[in-house]
């Protein structure tokens, strides 16, 4: 199979009868560990992933956006910049980029339109943020191609801002900084409350491993929106705006008088934070035991304290488990599960999710052996 950028390119001459301009990618992530820290203005440690969404663009004179992706063949998408109207369902995936271009908008920028082929390998419903990196490459795109010298922040920014208004999606600036910013061979520090961040490098003998147990993101919608109240509660029978606020020992001492299940959730998000700022010493100092510790500590959290893991997940980060040891780390983040394993190792891995895994859920799971990639940008031709 061609890669993006081949497939973009043969998209747009096929639905425009031209060549496009300039090709722009970005990337989709994992989050190594920082779970459901993000909305409680924590600490998180994504890497960007080299599996990218790419756009094939072609500069217009006039504010019309004419928009096709191959994933919807033959849907061909038109809107004016600053003039999408309200968010309509049935547009589906092109809501993405509409929300980018009003948030471009109404923060007072102009941008001329583009003709645009969208075309991505991020694998979908897998917890990756393909619609990160849908919107992250858009907005690097228009941001060259209409000389608005937009910084890969600010980008990240109005991407994440569009998708909050237009689309009501909730989720944090996590997914757009690092796909805008992430580095290779490294994972980003980012602390959600002032947005600074850190780049971390990744050792070389550790491999990237994640693992798709194509487990429907319904079964964990509903209960990571309980989970969110939950923290909201907790943060308010506190006083605080958010969980990053507590420490541990505020928390302990009003354990007799804090419903037990806010305790849990909030003692999660409170040591979650230590958790990724020490892995993240950990990667630096070459110190592979510890982060596997703190892995493992993560997902015992996020099962006993904060109750958002699934069976499957579970019995995934076990197998695994007792294959890498101390050489690596695994546990569940949004949707799959992610491993950070010694090289040496990468094959027993492999081997114990499709026969182990395979033998006692009957799931036959999808690795995806990746590499920290660099942030969004156009692709030199």
């Amino acid at each position: 199979m061609s890669n993006p950028a081949q497939r973009a390119t043969k998209l747009f001459v096929q639905t425009f009868g031209t060549k496009a301009d300039d090709l722009y990618q970005a990337p989709g992530r994992v989050n190594l560990i920082g779970e459901y820290t993000d909305y409680n203005d924590g600490f998180v440690l994504p890497a960007a992933i080299n599996f990218h969404t790419v756009i094939a663009v072609k500069r217009r004179e006039d504010n019309k956006f004419r928009a096709v992706s191959d994933a919807f063949p033959g849907q061909l998408k038109e809107w004016s910049f600053g003039k999408e109207t309200e968010m309509n369902p049935e547009d589906g995936w092109v809501n993405y980029l509409k929300g980018l271009t009003t948030a471009m908008a109404q923060s007072g920028l102009i941008a001329k339109g583009l003709d645009l082929a969208v075309v991505g390998d991020v694998p979908l419903s897998a917890g990756l943020s393909s619609s990160g990196a849908l919107v992250v490459a858009f907005g690097t795109a228009i941001s060259d191609s209409s000389q608005l010298h937009l910084s890969p922040m600010a980008v990240a920014q109005l991407a994440q801002r569009g998708e909050h208004r237009y689309v009501s999606s909730a989720w944090s600036i996590m997914d757009h900084m690092i796909s805008a910013m992430g580095e290779a061979d490294h994972a980003l520090l980012i602390d959600c409350l002032d947005l600074d961040s850190e780049a971390i490098a990744i050792p070389d003998e550790l491999s990237l491993i994640i693992i798709d147990a194509h487990i429907e993101k319904e079964r964990l919608k509903a209960t990571n929106q309980q989970r969110r109240e939950e923290c909201d509660q907790a943060a308010e029978f506190f006083g605080l705006n958010a969980l990053r606020d507590l420490d541990l020992r505020q928390l302990e001492s009003a354990k007799d008088s804090l419903d037990k299940t806010l305790y849990l959730r909030a003692r999660h998000v409170v040591t979650e934070n230590k958790r990724t700022q020490s892995a993240a010493r950990a990667l630096e100092q070459n110190n592979i035991a510890k982060f596997s510790q703190l892995m493992a500590q993560s997902h015992l959290s996020l099962r006993d304290d904060f109750e958002a893991t699934l069976p499957e997940f579970d019995t995934l980060v076990e197998l695994v488990s007792k294959v890498i040891g101390e050489r690596g780390g695994i546990r569940m983040t949004d949707g799959c599960v992610v491993a950070l394993v010694d090289h040496e190792l990468t094959d027993a891995v492999v081997s114990a999710v499709e026969n182990d895994f395979f033998k006692q859920t009957g799931i036959d799971a999808t690795v995806y052996l990746c590499s920290a990639s660099a942030g969004a940008g156009r692709i030199d031709n």
